[in-house]
């Protein structure tokens, strides 16, 4: 079985580093617009949204009150209904989710596994200092645990 890949231009990674140093100490979060042949998902538009753990995070049992968008990140769901229908309307789907780590490394969270759904990209890039650094991509696998997928460039 072939790795899961993820394939993004150059310009697609350049905005989700640009937004997350903007949104620095918070994390920043979007959405990703593509499609996925065989084990490979193409991406064919970065959409970058608000961070709404604010308005959120009751809707997460986890420690919701002792957290803040420094730590977490939600997007609303009104957005991601919007998103999934604008892509559906253009034969796309949601393929991956990103969000920051600010001073933190790019690898996920025991709170982004336990929200994390399957089938999904979770790409994440880690701001040291306010400047983007390394940057990953994850997907879950069968038993809900976290496995690294290839970004092609």
């Amino acid at each position: 079985m072939l790795p899961p890949v993820i394939k993004l231009l150059p310009e697609h990674l350049q905005i989700i580093q640009r937004h997350a140093e903007s949104t620095y100490p918070e994390e920043c979060c979007g959405l990703i617009l593509g499609y996925m042949t065989g084990s490979v998902k193409t991406v064919v538009e970065v959409i970058p949204t608000a961070n709404a753990w604010n308005s959120e995070a009751e809707n997460f049992a986890e420690n919701s009150n002792t957290h803040s968008t420094e730590r977490r990140y939600a997007i609303a769901p009104e957005i991601m209904l919007q998103v999934q229908k604008s892509a559906r309307d253009r034969a796309l789907n949601i393929i991956s989710i990103y969000h920051s780590h600010p001073n933190y490394p790019a690898v996920p969270s025991e709170c982004d596994r336990l929200y994390a759904w399957p089938g999904y990209s979770y790409i994440i890039v880690s701001v040291q200092n306010g400047v983007a650094s390394e940057i990953n991509s994850w997907t879950l696998d069968e038993n809900h645990q976290f496995q690294t997928e290839i970004i092609q460039h």
